[in-house]
């Protein structure tokens, strides 16, 4: 395979998008385990709060 600075552009691109991914799903995982406990899920057939 012939290997040239294009090819090696391609490659950081993808292992920078990767990176940015894993990235915001840590990011949105700790948040959650923060933030979990105060929202609650409204019950849509009686407008209270879901058990």
């Amino acid at each position: 395979m012939y290997m040239d600075a294009v090819v090696f552009a391609g490659i950081a691109t993808v292992l920078l998008m990767v990176v940015f991914f894993v990235g915001v799903g840590v990011f949105v995982m700790r948040d959650q385990k923060a933030h979990g406990g105060k929202t609650r899920k409204k019950d849509v057939k009686t407008g209270g709060t879901a058990i």
